[in-house]
């Protein structure tokens, strides 16, 4: 089957779906669906799985967790069956980004480890299950969940390269700038030993 070529003007279009669809708020849809309040008012007021738990509803949870991960999976397969292989990398990277900084929100999202999981996935599955291997591994190990979501990302790169002709390389050094940027907080309660440990408040 020969490479589809996208045109500038095709790729910005999947730049702007990618984006719409990783801005999907599913953690304030499902916190208001079930009367659990305001998410934004909840633990760090982010939008995303983890502060979903903080109500106490571990199926919303799972059910953020799993929606998050669908719709920048959705932004890459809907991206590559319909414009090729640099559309699905541009609307994968929007996608996060998009729940990262929802516009509908005043671009207050998510930290985007659910999302990056999914965009990670979609492109390479390989890649996408040794980056959730990695996560069980490092949560399993150190009980801290922004840590495993940080050596996740980390190694994405490097299976990529391992398990991959390289292509989706750059995407993944990007992405995973973002997910520490988006962590910075994270990572200096990390050093100072303040982080907490999951199953602990």
């Amino acid at each position: 089957m020969p490479e589809i070529v996208s045109s500038p003007a095709t790729l910005m279009l999947w730049a702007v779906i990618g984006y719409l669809l990783g801005s999907i708020p599913f953690g304030i849809l499902l916190t208001r669906a079930l009367g659990l309040g305001d998410l934004r008012k909840v633990g760090s007021g982010n939008i995303g799985a983890t502060n979903v738990l903080r109500t106490g509803n571990k199926k919303a949870a799972a059910a953020t967790l799993i929606l998050d991960a669908v719709k920048g999976a959705a932004a890459v397969l809907l991206a590559r069956a319909m414009a090729g292989e640099d559309a699905a990398q541009i609307a994968g990277l929007l996608a996060f980004i998009g729940h990262c900084f929802p516009v509908w929100l005043g671009f207050r999202g998510g930290k985007g480890v659910a999302t990056f999981l999914g965009v990670v996935l979609a492109l390479s599955w390989p890649v996408g299950l040794a980056c959730c291997a990695t996560w069980l591994a490092m949560a399993a190990w150190k009980r801290i969940s922004s840590l495993a979501a940080l050596a996740a990302a980390a190694s994405s790169s490097i299976w990529t390269v391992m398990l991959t002709d390289g292509t989706i390389f750059f995407l993944c050094v990007a992405l995973t700038l973002l997910v520490f940027i988006r962590h910075a907080g994270n990572i200096r309660r990390i050093k100072a030993g303040t982080e907490p440990k999951i199953g602990k408040k």
